[in-house]
């Protein structure tokens, strides 16, 4: 028989998509409903089909917004076009399985869980053996459990690793193999947003300002709530990115993040992110109650803001400034260096203006796209105008608290040589009134942050701005 009369029957989860649709499905599920998580267990008693279509029933899931491996995609409709049938043979629910071929667009049938039996390893080869004959068909898997439909398949075509494809040969014939990008150290530092640490170093201002950055025990204790932040704040990405999928998807950049391209798996994302909340709790332990009774706040601030806040409008900022202002509070909490007015009432202001330049340039990104509303947000099109205007306002509100600081009794006390403190004003002034200029024309970037890190302007800025300090010191 050749090639043409030979069907080539496609697995979907880690073979025609690279993620896990269920896993995604539970994360959605958990996001728009939490309590019916507590239904799991019940589903699962009555066999793995039912618990995926009581999950595919209860969430929207857009199969649309799902990365497709695009070497795979580019050869099955070379296949297609010449005359070859195709069949998306999977063990997700037909609910989702139909759409995606829908979406696709080249499958002639479709064959998939129906909440009564699960098509997966030896139920996934009886039931293509009953429709096209031992050996009378092709099978496109990716992992052990394809490996029971390969020994029924004519040819396997594998995607995956080279030692899944030698596995492969020692049952049929490899007709093909794709190789998929393995999740390498590099994606999950990148996936850990180690760049973001960078905002931890708020945990040292307190004793940057309050001159005591060289005492070796307190230095000691602000690195170790440092890299419990670090870690704490790193497993909190990961999860805001699982619960974010399909805002990410949507998004011009985002998209590439390595959970919505599909370069790492929503289960390792949960078990890496568990182990890294479970280290960062032992370091915080160990610097004091105090400090980790703070950061066990900002946890449960950033899951309430992943969750929820994050689609109130003003709401939104408002958390974001407080999670910022939380590490100068946490660095205080880990040293016994008592908390200045001053510090917190400039960090409140100057990251409300930063959150606003965040949530306008993703609105200007959207609206430049032709949408109306950015994904995932409060905010409209139309609030363009206010949400510059409260973020001006609010970065001009850190310079009044400057200046205010500058002339009080606490800073003359503190400092031998005030009157240079003063050029901080303007400098202030340039930086909020520069990055405010690119957000309204639509260069800035979405994390004003790792922005301020990138720009050497900025980075000009930061560094006079510690010339000054030193100056007054």
């Amino acid at each position: 028989m050749n090639e043409a009369g030979i069907p080539l029957c496609v697995d979907l989860d880690g073979t025609l998509t690279p993620v896990d649709t269920l896993h995604e499905s539970l994360l959605q599920l958990a996001r728009q409903s939490p309590m019916a998580i507590m239904l799991l267990p019940i589903w699962l008693l009555r066999g793995k089909a039912q618990l995926k279509r009581e999950v595919a029933n209860r969430t929207a899931y857009d199969t649309s917004l799902l990365p497709l491996n695009a070497e795979l995609h580019t050869w099955l409709k070379a296949e297609r076009d010449a005359g070859r049938r195709i069949v998306l043979a999977t063990a997700a629910d037909s609910h989702i399985a139909q759409q995606i071929a829908e979406q696709v667009g080249m499958f002639d049938s479709v064959i998939a869980s129906d909440g009564i039996c699960n098509l997966s390893a030896e139920a996934k080869r009886k039931r293509l053996v009953e429709h096209f004959g031992e050996k009378g068909f092709d099978y496109v898997g990716n992992e052990r459990a394809d490996e029971y439909v390969w020994r029924s398949a004519r040819k396997a075509v594998v995607v995956g690793t080279h030692s899944q494809a030698a596995r492969a040969a020692r049952i049929t014939e490899v007709e093909r193999h794709f190789v998929a990008p393995a999740a390498g150290l590099k994606v999950w530092l990148k996936a850990m947003r180690l760049h973001q640490w960078v905002k931890n170093l708020l945990i040292f201002l307190p004793i940057l300002l309050a001159h005591r950055i060289t005492a070796p025990v307190v230095l000691l204790q602000a690195g170790v709530a440092f890299v419990a932040f670090g870690l704490c704040a790193s497993s909190v990405y990961l999860l805001n990115d699982l619960f974010d999928l399909p805002a990410d998807r949507l998004h011009p950049r985002k998209r590439n993040r390595p959970f919505a391209a599909g370069l790492l798996s929503a289960r390792g994302g949960l078990m890496v992110s568990a182990m890294l909340f479970c280290v960062s709790a032992l370091l915080a332990v160990s610097v004091g109650l105090k400090f980790a009774g703070v950061l066990a706040g900002y946890y449960l601030l950033t899951w309430a803001y992943s969750l929820r806040l994050k689609r109130a409008a003003s709401v939104d900022v408002m958390t974001l400034a407080g999670l910022y202002t939380i590490r100068i509070i946490a660095g205080s909490a880990a040293t016994g260096i008592p908390l200045s007015f001053w510090l917190l009432a400039f960090s409140v202001f100057i990251f409300l203006s930063l959150g606003f330049v965040k949530r306008y340039t993703e609105l200007d990104d959207a609206r430049r796209a032709g949408r109306l509303t950015a994904s995932g947000r409060g905010y409209t099109a139309e609030d363009l105008p206010l949400i510059m205007t409260l973020g001006v306002a609010a970065g001009y509100c850190t310079v009044v608290v400057m200046a205010l600081y500058i002339n009080s009794p606490e800073s003359q006390l503190l400092y031998r040589h005030n009157k240079p403190l003063w050029l901080i004003c303007p400098l202030l002034l340039y930086w909020i009134s520069r990055v405010w200029l690119l957000t309204t024309r639509g260069q800035m970037h979405d994390d004003p942050v790792v922005f301020a890190l990138r720009d050497r302007l900025s980075l000009g800025v930061i560094g006079l701005l510690g010339i000054v300090v030193l100056l007054s010191a």
